[in-house]
């Protein structure tokens, strides 16, 4: 796959300096390949790879500013680009929280990018769709599937003189199957930057032996149950307990929001097992080396003990608060222990296994509730075993309530997630009294 250099990142972001007649002017490319399969009805339907570049251009003149873009890099496309974003800056209203470019950073290289991931071929994703289809066909399944790799650079430049360049590349792998007879759902999934790490099989094998086993699921009473659940059921849900913007909170729109004014942080909210942070660091979930703002992502611990240490603050919020700026989470890390999955429904007396959730929309912003649906296999345990399936249920639940009633943890994995960009490692877990309050007939 190919990709653009360093050098020459950095020689189109000079011409765009040279060009600009701004006050400010901030610049940044982007560009990236990516190739993909898919696959559905044990039929692979499309297959293809892309390729795709942009600029963007910024400029200001005191608090107003404007943009424009560009896909293509001759001089006069780029031209094009610098004098529309300061053509549209001279019409713009000012800015009242404008803030002026950042100078040089300090960028540190993360681990993001490998080379094998970037050098992924048709016929790598033409084998797993393959392995796939013929594990589900050996169970009497039917599987539908899509794996895309990725290798994407980008990089950008000021008239203060930041520059910064970052590679990263990913791939990522999701299948779901179902039964003949139509009544049993299964789901497997994997995510890394390192295809060497993939093991698109297993994934396949997981979602069809989930499919066969939830077949002629059983009802029960909706209400207050124990439940294991997998990283890939927790995840759109526990994620939000990353909604650490200062400003909402300090404002009032928050969960983190403190009655008659400021903020909650240092409070504990949950169980003290729970310590959440963020590393772009990370050799299992590597992150880019800056925010949106530009300044430099680093490792954040943002809660410790079940309680809050610290709070994003965007330039202007810190300035007005008198606060160092803080970039929110580059990704999602959570603490666990070392027992696998297998090893919580063990230790569960009576309970359900959720192998995913669905559908999550807030309920109240103030309690972080949120409402959501199991789906792709939901599991009656009794003393330490799987009995049976259950039909899906509607759940009722905040994140904080549920850390807080936090019985077990288990080792950590990756898993991906489509409402963020964060890459995520996070621990099955064993949560007593979560709420669900009503059945449904999907599958």
């Amino acid at each position: 796959m190919a990709g653009m250099t360093e050098a020459q990142a950095r020689a189109i972001l000079d011409r765009v300096m040279k060009l600009s007649k701004a006050e400010h002017c901030e610049a940044s490319i982007f560009g990236g390949t990516s190739g993909n399969i898919r696959f559905a009805r044990n039929t692979v339907t499309t297959a293809g790879q892309r390729e795709n570049f942009s600029l963007n251009v910024q400029s200001s003149f005191g608090k107003r500013s404007g943009s424009g873009t560009a896909n293509q890099f001759d001089d006069a496309s780029i031209e094009r680009a610098v004098r529309r974003s300061e053509e549209l800056a001279r019409l713009a209203p000012e800015n009242p929280e404008w803030m002026p470019p950042l100078g040089p950073q300090q960028y540190t290289p993360t681990p993001a990018f490998v080379e094998a991931t970037a050098n992924v071929t048709p016929e790598y994703r033409a084998e797993l769709a393959r392995v796939s289809i013929a594990a589900a066909k050996e169970k009497n399944c039917t599987a539908a599937g899509f794996l895309e790799d990725r290798a994407n650079w980008s990089a950008r430049l000021n008239s203060a003189g930041l520059f910064g360049y970052h590679r990263s590349t990913g791939i990522t792998y999701t299948v779901s199957a179902r039964t003949a007879d139509g009544t049993g759902s299964g789901w497997g999934g994997q995510d890394a930057n390192d295809v060497a790490k993939m093991d698109g099989g297993a994934a396949a094998r997981m979602a069809v032996e989930k499919a066969a086993a939830s077949r002629d699921a059983r009802a029960i009473e909706p209400g207050k149950y124990t439940v294991v659940l997998e990283p890939a059921a927790s995840i759109e849900l526990i994620q939000n307990v990353l909604n650490v913007n200062a400003r909402n909170a300090d404002e009032g729109r928050s969960f983190l929001s403190k009655a008659g004014g400021g903020n909650r942080l240092g409070e504990k909210l949950m169980d003290e097992r729970v310590t959440i942070y963020s590393d772009p660091m990370h050799p299992e979930v590597p992150a880019g080396p800056w925010s949106g703002e530009g300044m430099p992502n680093k490792r954040t611990v943002w809660i410790e003990k079940g309680a809050y240490q610290n709070l994003s603050y965007s330039r202007y919020w810190a300035e007005q608060q008198k606060k160092t700026p803080q970039p929110g989470p580059a990704n999602f890390i959570m603490e666990g222990g070392t027992e696998s999955l297998e090893d919580l429904v063990r230790g569960t007396s009576r309970g359900l296994l959720v192998t995913r959730t669905w559908y999550i929309r807030s309920v109240d912003p103030q309690t972080l509730l949120y409402t959501g649906l199991t789906r792709d296999g939901t599991f009656y345990i009794e003393d330490g075993k799987i009995k049976h399936a259950v039909k899906n249920m509607r759940f009722n639940e905040s994140p904080i309530i549920m850390l807080n009633n936090l019985d077990a943890l288990g080792r950590p994995v990756r898993v991906s997630t489509d409402e963020t960009n964060w890459a995520s490692l996070i621990p099955p877990m064993r949560i007593r009294d979560f709420t669900f309050s009503s059945l449904s007939d999907a599958v």
